[in-house]
């Protein structure tokens, strides 16, 4: 093979190749980022029923939630009457939350927000659908299958190197509208720890929503925790000044 036969070789290789293993990895960054933001909105507003099954007890925990951009959250619990007032705040990569029985605010450090939110299989770092997923793993498209008519794709998230996660693998999936289907979560042995699912598919606040979320344990049939939305808004005007610490001493309603 001539000098230039082996350039022009070399040339086609990188025309069809190259460029789309680079485009697949941007597609599928492109594809979480929308479906978080979707997920989010530029603000949202919801109140939801956070139900917490075991084999011989249920307990229903009422919320109401405020969220902005990618990294601020607050919300609070509005009942049952003896948790009413609890409320928790997270901005970017910090968390508070505040007990109005001692009214005392305690800002939980970064090795506890792996942790339990009120006794749920929805750790702290769950419940405030935080922007790690987006900036803290690489994502790659591994597969596709179909979902009501629409393409799903499927995604394996792999933590970057030194992020600070607790993850060592989450697997997606992803409707091609934006609707976040699953999101399995792995130890660092890749071993499947949980999975959260979407159900009811319906419109809420104005676009397709799910408006059922259900977080349960690989190992265990019979525990898990439902989250249902009873109403949903986005892109209203939040001030900033509703994402203090301040503020999770004025419960709202």
């Amino acid at each position: 093979m001539t000098k230039k036969s082996i350039l022009a070789l070399w040339f086609a290789l990188f025309l069809f190749v190259g460029p789309g293993r680079n485009a697949r990895a941007q597609s599928a960054q492109a594809l979480v980022e929308d479906s978080f933001n979707y997920v989010r909105g530029k603000t949202s507003i919801c109140t939801l029923d956070m139900t917490i099954h075991r084999p011989d007890w249920e307990r229903i925990i009422t919320i109401k939630a405020w969220t902005k951009g990618q990294n601020d959250s607050i919300f609070f619990v509005i009942a049952p009457p003896k948790d009413h007032g609890n409320g928790t705040l997270k901005k970017k990569r910090e968390m508070w939350m505040y007990n109005p029985k001692v009214n005392r605010v305690i800002k939980i450090p970064p090795s506890m927000m792996s942790q339990a939110w009120m006794g749920s299989d929805f750790s702290n770092d769950d419940l405030s659908k935080t922007e790690s997923l987006i900036n803290d793993y690489s994502h790659t498209i591994i597969g596709t299958e179909t979902h009501e008519g629409k393409r799903v794709y499927l995604i394996k998230s792999i933590p970057k190197p030194e992020a600070p996660v607790v993850w060592g693998m989450q697997k997606l999936k992803i409707r091609e509208d934006h609707i976040f289907l699953k999101q399995e979560f792995y130890d660092e042995d890749l071993e499947l720890v949980k999975a959260l699912t979407a159900h009811q598919i319906r419109m809420l606040g104005g676009r397709l929503f799910p408006a059922v979320w259900k977080m349960q344990k690989a190992d265990v049939k019979d525990e898990y925790t439902v989250l249902e939305y009873k109403e949903l808004t986005f892109d209203q005007d939040l001030p900033d000044r509703l994402f203090t610490v301040s503020s999770l001493k004025t419960p709202r309603r």
